[in-house]
This record gives C-alpha cells, structure tokens and sequence, in this order.
C-alpha cells in the first residue's frame, strides 16, 4: 500500500511541475479550477483503491479524514492570501512558494501524523489533549481578530532576517542571489519561511481533528498528502472567492468544534465514521448556503 501511495504522488507530482508548470506563470481561474478538478479526482480514485484494497470502513475513513482535511486547508489558503498581500509576492512568483511551502508541509504532517498516533497509543489521556485543542482552536477562530496575520512579526520571518541580509525588490523566482561576492536572501524567501511556519501552526489543528477520524497511519496521511498537494490549485482558483465567504471561519470552526468534542466525549459516546462524515458535509454546506444568502454587505464607495 505504501509503495503503491508513493508511486501515485511522485507521478502527479513529476506531472505537475514537469508539464503543467515548468514556466512560471500567472495560473488563470479556469486552470486552477480544472487543476483542482484533476487533484479531487486523483484522491477520489485513490480513496477508491483503498475500498477495494482495505475495505469498506478504511474506504469511508479516508474520506472522511480527506474532507476534514481539504475543509481546514480553505483557512490556509485564506492565511496565505493575507501573507502575499502583506508581503506584495508577485502573482506568477506564488506558485513556487506554495510548491515549496507544499514540499515542507508534507515532511511536517508525517511527524505530527506518525508522532500523533505513537502518542494515542502509548498514552490514552493524549486523546483528551487533542480533543482540548480543537476546541481551543475553535474558539480562536470565533474570537475578532483572530484572522489577522502580521508576516513580518513572524518569529521565523524575523529569525531569516537575522541570519541572512535580505534585498529589498523581488528578483523573479528567485529566492537567493549574489551581490559583491555575498549570498543575499529575497523577500521571497521570507514569503516562504511564513507560509511554513504558518502551516506548523494549522497542522497542530488539522491533524488531530484526522485522527479522531482514524489511527491508521497510512489512511491519516495519505489522506493528509492528497488534500495538501490540490492546495496549490485550490488557492488559485478560491483566492478571489474566499473574502466573499461571509461564514467561513464559523463553519471551519464548528467543524473542529465537533471533532473535539467527539475526542473528548469518546469513551461515552460513540458516533460512527458514517454520521461523521454526514456532519461535516452538513457543516460545510451550510456555510457555503449561509454565505450565498446573507453575503457581506459592500462598504460605500467600492
């Protein structure tokens, strides 16, 4: 199964960069949108063999944790809107800051994935941990304010900055050069260094909400690495739509809200990966209705 998994990503990835993008350039609505089409469909056909292969609670686990995870990515794409505008990247330099940032984020979700389930099993009163800190998240997320994201604050971006001078324009996609015989670092790079470190942070949320779903490693992660690598696409194609989405924090943190109390409530209460993924679905419909119908009345003069 692992080998199989490998092969499937190592191919769409070769794909993705060695036809679809091997020139940089400003990625149009209908590319994102069909390019996000074709990362759905590769999950789902994956999700697929994993039914035939494992079974059907294995087939329903990896989609309920692959929904779970593609809803929560939405508030990453969100957070890296607001850092590419913060940090003016230009539009045709993104992509290859969400390659990377994408590159990172997959060895970053194996440690938490595989460290998380070592945990679980080793220490039962990790559950309840886990369980506190989706619902601490969501509270977060409820709270004014708490979408706001200063990049330039960033503990890492200010760390990069120290470690290595930093020019002042963008030199295309590059995020080193040399100038007078010394390496200078781009703001490029410290585009990257947020878009990491914002990603450490969302993995503290998005994984424990998956395994409350599963504590099978490889249906965590798999499921982890498809919604991650369609996030590229998915920013693309929903970084003008999102600002429009009057209740999507809300929604992602009813969400978490219902993952955590499932942790927490586990030993008492025990909900079926059926009506979870009934309630989630639900969730985010009702969200996306909710926006539609009531959407964000626009200030005079726009």
């Amino acid at each position: 199964m692992w080998a199989g998994f490998s092969v499937a990503v190592i191919a769409a990835i070769v794909a993705d960069l060695g036809v679809l993008h091997r020139k940089a350039h400003r990625i149009s609505l209908n590319e994102a949108l069909s390019e996000s089409a074709g990362w759905i469909g590769l999950a789902l056909a994956f999700n697929v063999w994993i039914y035939v292969s494992m079974g059907h609670q294995a087939g329903l686990e990896f989609l309920t944790s692959y929904v779970v995870e593609k809803s929560l990515s939405i508030d990453n794409i969100f957070v890296f809107l607001l850092i590419f505008q913060g940090m003016a990247v230009p539009a045709q330099s993104q992509h290859k800051v969400l390659y990377y940032g994408i590159v990172g984020a997959l060895a970053m979700r194996a440690i938490f994935v595989f460290g998380g389930v070592a945990l679980l099993n080793r220490f039962h009163f990790v559950l309840f941990v886990f369980g506190a800190i989706l619902i601490l998240t969501a509270v977060r997320m409820l709270l004014p304010g708490g979408h706001k994201v200063r990049p330039e604050r960033n503990w890492l971006v200010r760390v990069a900055r120290r470690l290595v001078p930093v020019t002042t324009g963008y030199e295309r996609e590059r995020f080193f050069l040399q100038r007078a015989g010394k390496w200078n670092a781009t703001p490029l790079l410290l585009a990257l260094v947020a878009v990491e470190a914002t990603d450490i942070l969302f993995a503290v949320d998005s994984v424990p909400a998956v395994l409350a779903i599963t504590r099978d490693t490889f249906i965590a992660y798999s499921s982890n690495v498809f919604a991650i690598l369609g996030l590229r696409a998915l920013y693309f194609a929903l970084a003008d739509l999102l600002p429009r989405f009057r209740f999507l924090r809300p929604g992602l943190a009813a969400i978490l809200l219902f993952t955590g109390a499932k942790m927490l409530a586990s030993e008492r209460v025990r909900i079926s990966t059926n009506v979870s993924l009934g309630i989630i679905v639900g969730i985010m419909a009702l969200m996306i209705a909710a926006s539609i119908l009531w959407p964000l009345k626009k200030r005079s003069g726009e």
